[in-house]
């Protein structure tokens, strides 16, 4: 479809009417340009469109969004990315439902980058952090624009692993690019902006509201060639995205885990049905055909450890035990084995997890 240029503030108000997908289409088809729709009679709107369609057209914007959204384009970094811009990202015109603008602050050209998604629980354990941030480094190293949605957990430590390397990350956000959800992301936010970019299909003043997370998700899949869950519980939002991927045509991949740890349920679900399960960035690479190698980067610090550290790290194995499990697989007393797992957090290499278990790190 060839859509004539118009004013950033033209798509903003047309946004704001939140036109059906196909009805918008038809409406750019027959009249070229939002300038065009917006000002065009009911009767040449209704002779396109149902005349449902045709009145929401015709219905104002309320002032205060749109002044919102004035307000925010006045700042010369952000941007409205609309379909007739050449940057407009193509993976999400190919789906066939992309929304008619996006508002952006960023680098341009990540937006049409090979881009995988990493996404997972936002109470997830030390070890889903640090693979998230590991296999995010490793991935933006190899050239992949690691996409995420900015939440707590996984979320936030794949935008961050992307930062620390050669690479860069897109953070597709659930509100108006006007205010940071959550909070406490707001220097992340800023440092995303600064060396990747921030995306939202939502308005300026829009708040976080809970329907518009599962939303932007499917943003979150389509930008990328394909979706790495890190870890998830079965009612997990990630497998939303996962399924969204799913029916994007995109690779679905999950990182194993503890049979034991609510957090790997919804990996091993995604596994049975057929994702892909990877061990290293290597894999990933492997499976899109990208060859090369991915930087490895290790979260386990490689400092010396006694020999009841030694002990207890061999008796933790791959998996989480509490201290009495472990004082019975290493037949030290309880308190030697909690000496040696104080020193093993100390060195970043075991983490303490909700009740009273411990988990070795290792890198990814």
């Amino acid at each position: 479809m060839s859509v004539a240029a118009s004013t950033p503030e033209a798509w903003a108000t047309l946004s704001l009417k939140a036109l059906p997908h196909q009805a918008l289409v038809a409406l750019l088809r027959a009249f070229g340009n939002p300038s065009a729709i917006l000002s065009a009679t009911r009767a040449q709107l209704a002779a396109v469109v149902p005349d449902v369609v045709a009145t929401r057209v015709q219905q104002p914007v309320a002032p205060e969004a749109l002044a919102a959204t004035r307000a925010w384009l006045a700042d010369p970094a952000h941007e409205i990315i609309a379909w007739d811009d050449p940057d407009y990202p193509q993976a999400l015109l190919d789906l066939g439902y992309a929304p008619p603008a996006l508002f952006y602050v960023g680098r341009r050209t990540l937006l049409n980058r090979p881009a995988l998604a990493i996404v997972g629980s936002r109470n997830a354990t030390a070890q889903g952090l640090a693979n998230a941030r590991a296999f995010a480094q490793s991935l933006a190293h190899a050239g992949l624009t690691i996409v995420s949605g900015l939440a707590v957990g996984v979320d936030a430590a794949a935008h961050e692993g992307a930062l620390e390397g050669v690479g860069s990350t897109l953070a597709v956000v659930g509100t108006g690019l006007d205010r940071v959800y959550p909070a406490r992301h707001r220097d992340l936010a800023h440092r995303i902006a600064g060396h990747g970019g921030l995306l939202s299909e939502f308005p300026p003043g829009t708040p976080p509201r809970e329907m518009n997370f599962p939303r932007r998700n499917r943003l979150i899949s389509g930008l990328a060639r394909g979706v790495l869950i890190v870890e998830a519980a079965l009612s997990s939002g990630s497998l939303i995205t996962a399924r969204y991927a799913g029916e994007q045509g995109r690779e679905v991949f999950a990182i194993p885990g503890s049979i034991h740890s609510p957090l790997s349920k919804g990996c091993h679900k995604l596994i049975r049905e057929g994702a892909k399960l990877v061990e290293t960035a290597q894999d990933i690479l492997e499976e899109l055909g990208m060859g090369g190698n991915a930087e490895r980067s290790a979260t386990r610090t490689a400092c010396p450890v006694t020999d009841s550290e030694g002990k207890v790290l061999a008796a933790l194995g791959g998996d989480a035990a509490d201290v009495d499990t472990l004082v019975a697989r290493t037949s030290m007393a309880p308190d030697v084995v909690v000496a040696a797992l104080t020193g093993l957090e100390l060195a970043g290499q075991v983490a303490a997890l909700p009740g009273g278990l411990w988990q070795p790190l290792y890198g990814a």
